[in-house]
């Protein structure tokens, strides 16, 4: 029981530092977009690369990539290779530990029904040597005690693979937004290089 305590505790912390750091990590999409292309679309790009400074998260770093590169003048290709490097770059910072989520999960059964196997091998010892008259509270007694053992194993796996699969959510759509985000700019860039101010 108390191994999947402390397997409980690291899973709640765990969960509670990944919801904090992708609310921070994160942003809409949209409002940025709209914020950030206006700029562009005035030729702006120094004000675009502020805007994205102003707000340090894996979609604005990945468009301040490409950015740099467009003030520096650079062909489109290293612009967008830029872009694909600051996708590579800052996904882990979006993933962290949450894969322990999914850890944690799956050893939190195996402790459980650990667990009760031991306890129900230590019942029925202790069942063996006891008296007739104690023999059936030993046994669900012992029983009683294991079964809450895998119970508990129970709700902390179902916690950590709902809250990992909530995550991976969360950390694919802003994958998704780096990578969309990364292919309008570059639309963007193309079509307006004439308007840009260096």
């Amino acid at each position: 029981m108390y191994l999947i305590l402390i397997v409980g505790i690291l899973t709640v912390f765990l969960i509670l530092e990944r919801a904090m750091s992708l609310s921070k990590l994160t942003l809409d999409k949209t409002s940025l977009n709209e914020n950030l292309f206006s700029m562009l679309l005035r030729g702006d790009i120094k004000q675009a690369i502020a805007f994205c400074d102003s707000r340090p998260t894996p979609l604005t770093n990945t468009l301040k990539s490409g950015l740099v590169q467009v003030m520096n003048k650079r062909p489109d290709e290293e612009v967008q290779v830029a872009m694909d490097a600051a996708v590579l770059r800052e996904t882990p910072r979006l993933e962290g530990w949450t894969s322990f989520l999914a850890v944690f999960g799956n050893v939190s059964v195996l402790i459980g029904l650990f667990g009760t196997i031991v306890g129900l091998i230590t019942s029925f010892a202790g069942v063996a040597e006891a008296d007739a008259a104690t023999k059936a509270a030993r046994l669900s007694a012992g029983i009683s005690e294991a079964l809450n053992c895998t119970a508990f194993g129970l709700l902390v796996a179902i916690t950590a693979i709902v809250a990992f699969g909530f995550f991976q959510i969360k950390i694919g759509r802003a994958i998704n937004d780096m990578l969309e985000s990364s292919m309008n700019l570059m639309n963007l860039v193309v079509s307006n290089r004439d308007k840009i101010k260096y």
